[in-house]
């Protein structure tokens, strides 16, 4: 074989390593996590300009933390637990990774039996866990005014399903602003006018506090449950 022969491979070879490596698959990025908001007026963000609303700000908060993840905002305005659980099987599209589930407020208001409440919440369970979905239940707490044994009954809707279905439990979406046992009349400055909703400095203070237990369901997707 000629000089130039032996030449001509080495150089054949070279450019084939070269090439090689331009088209070489660049390591895998972490998946986007996709979580569902399922909820009411207070994940819907009620009284506030878009960007204010709980699942904008949440988002940008788990951002600013290094977390790749899409909020799908299901919040519906006015919507009880048995709303949400017509809705739960579509609104549990095929992307969803996780859900925050916080529902019953509306329930509340109207004062309807909390055991029709922890039917509707088991109800929707059920559809996420079918589909494989990981839950984080979010609670709330009755005020006083509708009697002792009411709020007793529904206080007690979230721990139960929780401790029943070895489901995640943050107890009370406005722990991040009320003192445990509090009401929304003791944060006035921290809600709208209807006494009902937080407003935007509100919203931040709940989502810097649930915002560590987002990240625990997170975590859970990406580590596979």
């Amino acid at each position: 074989m000629s000089r130039y022969g032996a030449g001509a491979r080495v150089h054949k070879l070279l450019m084939a390593l070269i090439c090689a490596g331009c088209f070489a698959t660049p390591p895998a990025a972490a998946d986007e996590v996709n979580l569902l908001a399922l909820g009411d007026s207070l994940t819907q963000g009620y009284g506030l300009v878009e960007s204010d609303g709980f699942v904008p700000q949440l988002h940008d908060w788990l951002r600013e933390r290094g977390h790749d993840v899409r909020i799908v905002n299901g919040g519906v305005s006015g919507d009880t637990s048995a709303g949400g659980l017509s809705r739960a099987d579509w609104s549990l599209t095929p992307d969803i990774d996780g859900m925050i589930l916080t529902l019953g407020g509306n329930d509340l208001l109207r004062g309807l039996d909390p055991s029709v409440t922890q039917r509707n919440l088991n109800g929707i369970l059920s559809v996420a866990e079918a589909k494989g979905v990981e839950v984080l239940l979010v609670g709330l707490r009755a005020p006083g005014n509708y009697g002792p044994a009411y709020k007793a009954a529904f206080d007690a809707i979230y721990p139960d399903i929780a401790k029943a279905r070895a489901v995640p439990l943050y107890p009370d979406f406005f722990a991040g602003i009320l003192p445990e046992g509090g009401t929304p009349s003791d944060a006035k400055d921290l809600m709208q006018q209807d006494g009902i909703h937080p407003n935007a400095a509100g919203v931040a203070l709940i989502v810097e506090a649930i915002g560590p237990t987002i990240e625990q369901l997170i975590a859970r997707i990406e580590s596979g449950g």
